[in-house]
């Protein structure tokens, strides 16, 4: 194999089986990555900057086509299910196999890099690429090793082999389709192929951390966090793809710590990640400055947007490919993100739902049963195009506000999560982002003018003075009055025309969340059971 790149690691492919390649480039810089990607005709370059690629067939994530390894060192720790599902360790290594094998003669790309931004905590890890794009991917997401000497001697203690060309059999290998993503916590090792959707890698290594953290007294949380006057004023984000996370966390007024994946240790709030991967269908330059301006510079890499091929500008409010346009982007591209990606402990949290029966209050203050009954049931809707086969919001339930990434059991994630805002005291919000009056295809969906209103007025302690009435079904309190909202929005049933129909749906959705917590009713105690909306 032929070395090339800036720095070779002391530790070869050969530990990770991989030989007989054609070129290995280590730790590329962003420009010799675009480079490659261009040369190897993976994307085009658009104007101002940024580098256009397309994904294939698979435009978003593909969870039923994620398996994890049934193997001694994690078989009774995994919460097993849907979301888990076991894969035996002789099919692991025969399709593994074959995949070192269709490896040899290529070109290869290795980015060794962070997941962790506190030394405490991070994890050293390694992303082995075909795809030179997806290798860029890697290293604006991912944090990055500065000192030359100390990336000569990373020593990763988990890797992700990324191969989108290689599609597995599924009659030979036991897999769904042609596309795998396996986590073998054994061997510490991710293998990806058959999808070039460049998000798989993200999450799966988010999976990997909220397996390892958690035992560690660190809760790790899918979320967004931000802070204001200091870094003990940090708020943060839950909620899934497409509920507001990255959008209201870029806050010209606050300083980004990150936007999706966290830790919250006995030392405060640490991003997983390096960089940001928002959505940007018809993304506001208004609306959403800081985000619209990553799409106009270098180093970020913007899939599945349309572009105009001959003046090589962009089209944002094209869905001609998917709902679910992403641009890749350093944080560093947030003026107003912090370089340390850490911060203190909450002050606030704010539990993000896009409410597709048009149901919930806009912003809603929760007691800490509810907070704990609310972050168990993680209801939200998946949005038009964040997994495949979704071409428009379905009510969902995701516990932990990101079930799909969840390696434990949830009660494992929520029993932290109770301590920590007992300890420090924390205010808890339910933020609606989805639709008033009316459910989906009749409401309208939440102008984010007000959303922002409403976050801001919870983060900067105004809301937690303001009036509050009780939902009668949710039994969460809505405050009555909010600076820069009109007070006729608050109150959902008001802004419905049929009050009857309001009443019909909020039961209905009471009885779903209801019906969806029995799983956890038997290991909550009788004070968060009573925490739900009332079915009478």
């Amino acid at each position: 194999m032929e070395h090339q790149g800036q720095v070779r690691s002391q530790q070869g492919l050969e530990a990770h089986g991989i030989r007989n390649a054609n070129t290995v480039w280590w730790n590329l810089s962003t420009p010799a990555l675009y480079e490659h990607a261009i040369q190897r005709h993976e994307g085009l370059l658009a104007h101002l900057g940024p580098l256009v690629v397309r994904t294939g067939q698979y435009t978003g994530r593909s969870p039923n086509d994620r398996f994890v390894v049934q193997e001694p060192s994690s078989q009774d720790k995994m919460w097993w299910g849907k979301v888990n599902q076991p894969f035996t360790i002789a099919r692991y290594d025969a399709l593994r196999a074959r995949l070192t094998a269709y490896l040899q003669g290529k070109d290869l790309y290795v980015q060794d890099c962070y997941v962790g931004a506190d030394p405490t905590y991070r994890l050293p890890i390694r992303v082995i690429n075909e795809l030179a794009w997806h290798n860029l991917f890697a290293r604006n997401m991912f944090l990055q090793e500065p000192d030359l000497d100390q990336l000569a001697q990373h020593q990763p203690q988990f890797t992700v082999i990324d191969a989108p060309g290689f599609n597995a059999s599924p009659e030979d290998d036991g897999t769904r389709s042609e596309a795998f993503i396996l986590l073998h916590f054994g061997r510490r090792e991710v293998i990806v192929g058959g999808t070039a959707y460049a998000g798989e890698m993200k999450k799966s290594l988010f999976t990997v951390m909220n397996y390892l953290l958690p035992p560690q007294g660190v809760l790790s949380m899918h979320c967004s966090a931000n802070y204001g006057k200091d870094e003990n004023d940090v708020a943060i984000f839950f909620g899934l793809s497409g509920t507001g996370k990255t959008t209201l966390s870029a806050d010209p007024q606050r300083t980004l710590i990150g936007d999706d994946e966290h830790g919250w240790s006995d030392h405060g709030v640490f991003n997983f990640e390096g960089g940001c991967y928002a959505k940007v269908i018809r993304l506001s330059p208004t609306g959403e400055p800081e985000i619209y301006e990553t799409t106009r510079r270098f180093g970020t890499i913007l899939e599945n947007v349309a572009i105009d091929t001959a003046a090589r500008r962009l089209d944002l409010d094209s869905d001609d490919f998917t709902e679910n346009t992403r641009a890749a982007y350093p944080i560093s591209h947030i003026p107003n993100a912090t370089r340390t990606g850490r911060g203190g402990h909450p002050q606030v949290i704010i539990m993000l739902t896009a409410d597709a029966f048009g149901v919930l209050p806009p912003i809603a203050r929760l007691s800490p049963a509810q907070a704990m009954y609310h972050f168990l049931s993680g209801y939200t809707a998946k949005v038009a195009g964040t997994e495949r086969g979704i071409t428009e919001p379905q009510a969902t339930f995701s516990a932990c506000f990101g079930s799909p990434f969840m390696a434990l059991n949830p009660g494992v994630y929520a029993e932290l999560l109770g301590k920590k805002i007992a300890q420090h005291q924390v205010q808890v919000w339910l933020v609606n982002t989805g639709w008033s009056g009316g459910p989906y295809g009749v409401g309208q969906r939440m102008k984010l003018a007000y959303t922002r209103a409403m976050v801001s007025a919870a983060l900067n302690g105004t809301l937690a003075h303001a009036p509050m009435s009780d939902d009668p079904f949710f039994g969460v309190q809505i405050p009555q009055t909010c600076p820069d909202v009109p007070p006729e929005v608050l109150p959902p049933r008001k802004t419905w025309r049929d009050p009857q129909a309001y009443d019909a749906q909020a039961r209905k959705l009471a009885g779903m969340f209801t019906e969806n917590f029995k799983q956890f009713a038997n290991d909550v105690s009788p004070d968060i059971r009573a925490a739900g909306p009332r079915t009478a």
